[in-house]
């Protein structure tokens, strides 16, 4: 049985919420005839059936509407709508469209106390690994020999020579030199990108070159630069509008650690005052994480714990926030592994606190979780604003265009399974979190996408469109936009050829062209996401903001071309002539549909006119 068309817009002017009531709209083809539209609420966990109005009809679209009150005590709201006809009915949910009524973790979601900052939704953030961005002060640079890392010599490497395998023992304590010196200097290389927020990989001391064991949080890794030296970038940011998240690392800390390490730390010592601090068996064994044993875990039970990492007003992230630093949000490492007593007690707790903490600092702060898996529960309003969107964006996008998934499995899904997967994970967190969701194709932690391509820039150009075009904002890890490779970490983790020879000059004027796009149309930051057509290989859909509209089609197929038929009457948008945004064809409407050809392996994105 196909379900008839039905779709719920969440965006202005179809979508209004005041701090007391919404108006909801639903679009369905008029061709389907209802007998009638009602509104499910869910006010105090119990059914509301509220009948909706037939507002207008445009051709072949209705529109229909109400306005209901929110409940007082109350702010998660959960609602579908239910479309009676004849001889059945019809359920339109955040998933998608039932003949019976869906199960409620699908229902649309709205948070009237908490939202994201909106000006996460305009940014095009740009993560920087600091070891492998720039050498801007190689007086800096660690030397071999300096000092110790787990028991191995470090290693001073030239710029641009091959990363070890992490199988080789020696990835963690290689150091290239780069520092927030190379970063402040080729701040307008980054602002000529389009880049307009950076993301960094920590930069507090500690013994590795990937900083995720902290030994000081209050100080810049002196291989890094100096906290004036910190203060200094982040003013140089400032003044020229770009904002900073850092890498916050508190489910555990370095072995070397004041609080852990001999002899008065926690470690061997059960008469130290940060024993509270870490959680230990009865024969006096830690819990580190994932067995790590270099990275001993935290025990957020201790309320002195608490304290250090976001109670106390001199607290570790809080501190950042603060003149002369001022930083604009955090990136919280496994914050789902966060806890009590070694594991993951109480997380949902102290995450809220958390974000609390952050959001006395400073209300407009981003709260980034890192979550390589489905995060709903932590993305509902009341803890993170956005998490790394592995989940609903970098997994179902690598399966569709590299047929790998997650663990390099070998993964096959059409067109309409990444549609299906995209749909699922959206329809589990409130709209304006889907805005603030962090869209990634890779990371310091994962194979870089266009190494995962063997090199196919033709699938490489499809997934920046989507990454430049899909709801949430993007980010771009260092060197992806040049066309640099990498496997699995940490050979993801190379230098940025600063060499411009080097580049994939094509592709770099690719992710300029796009990301300049995006800054343009208000539809591509904050509208809503419409699919338009998804089958075999091709997917379009589109982005429709109030009187912006941008259509975006992707055919993966290498060697055949497709033309499409699609339904933009069903937008309720008033476009009627389209311009491709690269060719500068243009395109008008027919009846209400615009057809369309995609040659093999490309994307089209077309702007309103």
């Amino acid at each position: 049985m196909t379900p008839p068309f039905l779709f719920h817009p969440q965006v202005s002017p179809w979508f209004r919420a005041t701090h007391d009531q919404l108006q909801l709209t639903l679009f369905s083809d008029a061709e389907t005839a209802f007998d009638q539209v009602l509104l499910r609420l869910e006010p105090d966990n119990e059914e509301e059936l509220h009948p909706m109005a037939l507002l207008e009809q445009r051709g072949r679209l209705q529109i229909w509407q109400i306005t209901v009150p929110l409940p007082r005590g109350q702010e998660h709201h959960r609602y579908c709508f239910k479309c009676l006809t004849g001889d059945g009915q019809w359920w339109l949910h955040g998933g998608g469209c039932d003949p019976a009524m869906p199960a409620r973790d699908t229902h649309f979601r709205y948070n009237s106390r908490h939202r994201p900052p909106a000006w996460v939704q305009d940014q095009v953030f740009y993560q920087i690994f600091p070891d492998r961005f720039c050498n801007g002060d190689p007086s800096l640079d660690v030397q071999t020999g300096d000092y110790d890392y787990r028991n191995r010599p470090v290693i001073h490497k030239a710029w641009g020579e091959p990363v070890s395998a992490q199988g080789e023992g020696t990835a963690a304590c290689e150091f290239y030199g780069g520092d927030l010196a190379g970063i402040d200097q080729k701040l307008h290389y980054l602002q000529s990108l389009g880049v307009s927020a950076l993301y960094l990989n920590p930069i507090f001391a500690s013994p590795s070159n990937h900083k995720y064991d902290t030994q000081d949080y209050y100080r810049v890794d002196p291989h890094f630069g100096s906290n004036a030296q910190f203060a200094e970038l982040t003013r140089n940011l400032r003044q020229r509008g770009m904002r900073l998240v850092l890498d916050a690392v508190v489910n555990h800390t370095s072995t070397e650690h004041p609080w852990f390490a001999p002899p008065a730390g926690a470690h061997r010592n059960p008469a130290s005052p940060w024993r509270s601090f870490y959680t230990f068996d009865a024969e006096g064994d830690y819990v580190s994480w994932k067995g790590i044993r270099s990275l001993p875990k935290l025990d957020f039970a201790s309320e002195q714990v608490q304290d250090a990492v976001y109670r106390a007003d001199d607290a570790i992230l809080r501190h950042w926030m603060r003149p002369p630093y001022q930083i604009d949000g955090w990136r919280l490492d496994v914050i789902h592994m966060l806890g009590e007593g070694g594991c993951a007690q109480g997380n949902r707790r102290h995450v809220r606190a958390i974000r609390a903490a952050i959001k006395q600092e400073n209300p407009d702060a981003y709260v980034l979780g890192e979550h390589f898996f489905e995060a709903s529960q932590w993305l509902q309003g009341d803890q993170e604003d956005g998490a790394m969107n592995y989940y609903g964006f970098a997994h179902p996008i690598r399966a569709f265009l590299a047929g790998k998934d997650i663990a390099y499995h070998p993964i096959k899904i059409s067109a309409a399974g990444l549609d299906q997967w995209l749909r699922q994970a959206r329809a589990h967190i409130p709209f304006a979190n889907q805005l603030a969701q962090f869209n990634l194709l890779d990371s310091h932690d994962t194979a870089r996408f266009l190494q995962l391509l063997d090199g196919d820039r033709a699938r490489m150009t499809l997934a920046v469109t989507l990454l430049m075009t899909y709801i949430g904002v993007p980010c771009i890890y260092y060197g992806d936009e040049v066309g640099m490779l990498g496997g699995n970490d940490p050979d993801c983790r190379r230098c940025f050829p600063w060499e411009t020879t080097h580049w994939d000059h094509a592709l770099h004027e690719r992710y300029r062209h796009l990301i300049r796009l995006r800054r343009q149309r208000p539809a591509l930051r904050r509208g809503d996401c419409q699919t338009l057509y998804a089958g075999d290989h091709t997917l379009a859909f589109a982005r429709t903001l109030e009187s912006d509209q941008v259509v975006v089609a992707c055919n993966r197929h290498p060697t055949n071309p497709r033309t499409l038929t699609l339904p933009l009457w069903q937008t309720g948008a008033n476009a009627t002539r389209f311009r491709d945004a690269c060719s500068g064809e243009r395109f008008e409407l027919v009846q209400g549909e615009l057809q369309l050809t995609l040659p093999p392996g490309a994307a089209r994105v077309l702007i309103a006119t």
